[in-house]
């Protein structure tokens, strides 16, 4: 068996899946999950070796293998190898009773200001009339972390997915919008590795899930699924079967194919360089992740 460290966010529940349904031990893969703070400390680890792979968004790749600017002030040798999901619910949400002229003097929470997650927000708010400059931003940390920001009033609103929007619409949170209603199609997690010396590893693990988001959306796993969302995100019986009702939407579910298309990168990188351009000699560094050929994307 081939030990593997995981850097996550939120829970995965299709990693979950993967497990308790043999798929990764059919892989020859033992996996270990590390949540994550936020997205330069899962980077960081990848780079100290501390992880071997990353479930991230792919914004993170964008920024870390283009943007010399990035929080780690290194360009790094990263690369999507598979995709997962299309961010499964993700929107900006805010405190109860809230509309949209309430994020004017808002404080929003943030991963950190310059994550994919940011650039959404910036341009849902901007799609609901708002412009960044009439509210202000709350590093936080991942979308757990947020989401309990949000509840105890340390923020007015946030970006959420993965289950902890359904947590926040439980306790009586409003959607002000959703990503893939504005900008699709969207990708929100990918499996990731900075360097070759993991990438046998990581397609491994593409594989795997694969299978696991097949089994999925064909309904071979739906008591598990639910069982897993409840155990793993805290939901109940009726916010599991929602969980498992978004996994299979083409709009926001899991990619069946694990392939990253150039549609969704297309979306992203628009979104970077409207949101938070950096050039270098009069041309935008995002350029180079639609070459073909770029690197960006493991061939295979």
């Amino acid at each position: 068996m081939i030990p593997v460290d995981v850097g996550t966010f939120s829970p995965p529940v299709v990693l979950d899946l993967a497990a308790s349904s043999g798929l990764l031990e059919a892989a020859g893969l033992e996996v270990t999950e590390h949540p994550v703070a936020s997205s330069p400390a899962q980077f960081r680890s990848l780079v100290a070796g501390d992880l071997q792979v990353a479930l991230t968004s792919p914004d993170n790749v964008l920024a870390y293998r283009y943007n010399p600017h990035n929080p780690l002030g290194e360009l790094l040798d990263a690369r999507i190898v598979g995709a997962v999901d299309r961010a499964l619910g993700l929107g900006l949400y805010a405190r109860p009773g809230s509309a949209a002229e309430d994020l004017r003097g808002a404080r929003i929470g943030v991963d950190v200001p310059h994550s994919g997650f940011a650039l959404a927000l910036y341009a849902l708010a901007d799609r609901l009339g708002v412009p960044p400059d009439a509210y202000e931003l709350v590093t936080l940390g991942s979308t757990p972390q947020r989401l309990q920001a949000l509840l105890a009033g340390e923020c007015d609103a946030t970006m959420l997915n993965a289950g902890n929007e359904l947590l926040a619409e439980a306790a009586g949170c409003v959607r002000l919008g959703a990503v893939t209603d504005h900008f699709a199609p969207y990708l929100g997690t990918v499996v990731a590795v900075v360097g070759e010396d993991h990438l046998p590893t990581a397609r491994l693990l593409v594989r795997a899930l694969t299978e696991t988001c097949a089994e999925v959306l064909g309904g071979a796993l739906d008591a598990e699924a639910m069982k897993a969302a409840q155990r793993r995100l805290g939901l109940d019986e009726p916010l599991a079967r929602r969980y498992v009702d978004r996994l299979r939407s083409p709009a926001e579910g899991l990619v069946p194919d694990g392939v990253v298309d150039r549609a969704s990168l297309e979306t992203l990188v628009g979104l970077r360089a409207a949101w938070l351009p950096e050039t270098v000699d009069g041309h935008d560094v995002m350029d180079a992740a639609l070459v073909e050929g770029s690197g960006l994307v493991d061939a295979r």
